[in-house]
């Protein structure tokens, strides 16, 4: 029970600390307006009742905004002190650690909420297929969560959030566009192992409607192995 409510006062803490910052509104604003505008740029040319498209921006596009979304969460609070009067409460590093991730989890449904006027848009143009639409959010959500582990394993190596930033915009910019553009040059017996670890690769799977367990065992791996370094790395550090 002690643990459920120090997680809990942790991520209220982290969740408000978001929205009484004007960087939340902004990364906010910029995400709708560029994921907005590819979708729609393209959509009308496509002619189709469709959020295949939509989804198919939503892995690079995270990959470059959920960096900058959690790069603060230790690096922060490291650089100006509040770090270590937090350690003064009553709680664990596990308690510190999941309360920022879901924080950072839940700043990330807020961001994608929006987009669900995407869907009821095209639902008044046309006959949309809503199975692969609650796919689509189901694996953004997975795939934000995952980003979120990652940048927050790389807000804990450094107080520097510009290179906390840099760290994890790299992993997972790796887990999407780099490790498809591997594919091409790799002999076809081992394809299949490194697509494997293409983020964008499960995310399409579970987007096409079918949420099939490998692909949710993936994210959910990743996280964790995420979660468990940044653990590791605190501990450390302390």
């Amino acid at each position: 029970m002690k643990y459920t409510e120090n997680v809990k006062y942790i991520f209220k803490k982290e969740l408000k600390s978001y929205f009484i910052s004007p960087i939340a509104y902004i990364v906010i604003s910029i995400f709708l307006l560029i994921i907005g505008w590819l979708f729609f740029s393209t959509f009308f040319i496509n002619d189709q009742a469709s959020l295949v498209s939509f989804f198919s921006l939503l892995p690079p596009t995270l990959a470059f905004i959920i960096p900058a979304v959690t790069m603060r969460l230790f690096s922060e609070e490291m650089n100006v002190g509040t770090y270590e009067l937090l350690l003064t409460l009553p709680v664990t590093f596990r308690d510190i650690i999941v309360g920022k991730f879901l924080a950072a989890v839940a700043f990330i449904s807020v961001m994608l909420a929006p987009t669900l006027v995407y869907a009821i848009t095209i639902t008044l143009l046309g006959k949309l297929d809503w199975g692969p639409v609650i796919g689509g959010y189901i694996g953004a959500l997975l795939l934000g969560a995952t980003f979120s582990a990652i940048g927050l394993l790389a807000s804990s190596l450094t107080r520097n959030q510009v290179v906390a930033f840099i760290i994890g915009m790299t992993i997972c910019v790796c887990l999407t566009l780099l490790m498809d553009f591997l594919l091409f040059f790799l002999p076809d017996s081992v394809v299949s192992l490194f697509q494997y670890f293409s983020a964008k690769y499960h995310f399409e799977n579970i987007a096409k409607g079918v949420v099939d367990s490998r692909n949710v065992l993936y994210f959910l791996t990743i996280s964790f192995i995420a979660l468990y370094g940044a653990n590791l790395i605190m501990q450390e550090k302390k």
